[in-house]
């Protein structure tokens, strides 16, 4: 056992608190004064918070009853969430889980279950669009505990964003700089950092700045990083301890901070908010951006004020794009099926992959950093079940956008599709009269896929398709001559159309690099020209 393990083996041995079955008394009193009084955002839909709180090899927080009572009493005041707090693994059934919007794993320290079905089950109900919340002893959940803190679930730990339990006292005063000030989980803080004690774990793999977007840290110029004892591995080489995450994975929106080690954590009121912000946004009502920190640039901060995403298109095998996309700091990777995997997988992207390749796909996207956003389809099933098996392919990768040509006589069981699993279809092809009386009394989530070369090869007017296209316009593909993308950006832009995708390419080719710095050189300049000033 390394010192590191032992360290947190005594760490929960010697300093693991007393077991409770409850709030202590005078808690729900104090939770009750410093609850907010209204959401952050009203509920699209009603929305349901699985709250899970087991704890295994371990006594367990007494602070994650205080954090249930906080979540209870949050959804009796403001309406925000309907709670159910459960222990039985089960309900990490594809079946159950569908019930809900979002899970919160409270302070759940160890191995909470081994069924790999289960554990499919969560990970592919974060992947298709759920929420995770975790909150301190999270960063150990899925670990052998009593084995000094074994791994037991790598893809787990790359899910959250960071691996650990390695802190010094209990009640360390830290000062906590926003990292991300105009954040809007970071709202409650009105953009200034703040002091606080507790026991502050320092996460390492998989946390890196190019996986997840830091919401706060330890401000290390104005705390004491020597006070008290230590217990594991506290130092990091890069001098780097977030405290505070977000990220997405594949669809899902996951949400991390440390800062619930002690029941009084749930009765601060600035950190109830904020959880309560946390939570909007694991539900999915309190919209927020997930990009890594690693790539805020300027550029990439403007398209978030407009609502544009830009991505690399594969041409080639999928990981070498995921790479090239991580190295260029553009989030979202669009993936042609049928093409190969890549990095000695020998299989080809789509429809019946085997379990193992798609979590090293899903594994590989997080540690990138990069979402799987759009898959190009070259031939798509003709027959309702195997348009079906597309589409289960696209949820478990959390896909959103098809680019397809379906024949005309399966479009609408392909709209029914597309509702059912929420993932939208964009029609090629440079006539855009055509794709809108192919549209015509289908499913909203069916539209174009307008690519900018062949608009202009073709003489399509962009100040006449895209308002006739409008909210059908789905997806952009630039190139071709930075004039011509620029009309139909400026277009898009003048019309108020977000769509889902914006991709660029041409990297397999001669000249395809160079291609492709242009492209994205373009696409920065014209994103900060038309940005509105601000924050996201």
């Amino acid at each position: 056992m390394s010192p590191a393990s032992l360290g947190l083996l005594l760490a929960g041995i010697v300093r693991g608190p007393a077991a409770q079955e409850g709030p202590a008394p005078g808690e729900r009193e104090r939770v009750e004064a410093a609850l907010p009084d209204r959401a952050f955002a009203p509920p699209l839909v009603p929305r349901r918070l699985l709250i899970f709180d087991l704890n295994v090899g371990y006594g367990g927080h007494p602070s994650r009853f205080t954090a249930n009572l906080a979540f209870e009493g949050m959804e009796r005041k403001t309406g925000a969430f309907e709670t159910t707090v459960s222990r039985d693994p089960a309900i990490f059934s594809p079946e159950r889980l569908r019930k809900f919007d979002a899970v919160f794993l409270n302070n759940t320290v160890g191995n909470l279950f081994e069924d790999p079905a289960l554990r499919r089950g969560l990970v592919e109900f974060v992947a298709a669009g759920g929420g995770l919340m975790g909150v301190h002893g999270t960063s150990v959940a899925f670990v052998r505990w009593k084995e000094g803190g074994r791994e037991d679930w790598p893809e787990f730990g790359v899910l959250l964003g960071g691996r650990g339990a390695n802190h010094r006292a209990a009640d360390e005063h830290v000062f906590v700089k926003l990292d991300d000030p105009g954040h809007p989980l970071n709202r409650p803080f009105g953009g200034r950092g703040f002091e606080y004690r507790s026991e502050f774990f320092r996460v390492h793999e998989p946390y890196s700045r190019r996986r997840v977007r830091v919401l706060f840290s330890i401000d290390t110029a104005r705390t004491d990083m020597n006070q008290g004892p230590s217990y594991g591995r506290i130092r990091r080489d890069d001098e780097d301890y977030a405290l505070a995450w977000v990220r997405s994975y594949g669809r899902g929106r996951v949400f991390y901070c440390t800062i619930g080690h002690a029941p009084s954590v749930f009765w601060d009121p600035l950190l109830l908010k904020f959880y309560l912000a946390a939570a909007q946004f694991a539900l999915g009502d309190l919209p927020a951006p997930t990009a890594p920190s690693a790539f805020l640039t300027p550029a990439h901060r403007a398209r978030e004020r407009l609502g544009w995403r830009l991505g690399l298109e594969a041409h080639g095998p999928l990981f070498e794009a995921v790479d090239r996309a991580s190295e260029l700091g553009l989030p979202f990777v669009g993936a042609l099926v049928s093409r190969d995997v890549g990095a000695g997988i020998s299989a080809r992207l789509g429809p019946g992959l085997e379990e193992d390749i798609l979590r090293e796909i899903r594994m590989r996207l997080g540690l990138a950093g990069v979402r799987l956003l759009a898959c190009d389809c070259p031939s798509v099933p003709a027959d309702p079940e195997g348009l079906r098996r597309l589409f289960e392919f696209g949820r478990r990768l959390g896909v959103e956008l098809f680019r397809a040509a379906p024949p005309a006589e399966a479009l609408d069981v392909v709209g029914k599709l597309c509702d059912e699993f929420d993932i939208r279809l964009a029609l090629p092809g440079g006539d855009p009269d055509r794709v809108l009386e192919a549209c015509r009394g289908r499913s909203p989530r069916i539209g174009a896929w307008a690519d900018a070369e062949e608009w202009e090869r073709k003489g399509v007017d962009p100040a006449r398709a895209v308002p006739a296209l409008g909210e059908r316009l789905m997806a952009v593909r630039l190139g071709g001559g930075e004039g011509r993308a620029e009309r139909l950006v400026r277009e898009i832009h003048r019309a108020g159309i977000r769509p889902l995708w914006f991709g660029i390419g041409g990297g397999t080719g001669p000249g395809g690099a160079d291609r492709i710095a242009r492209d994205v050189a373009f696409f920065d300049r014209i994103s900060l020209e038309l940005a509105p000033r601000g924050e996201p």
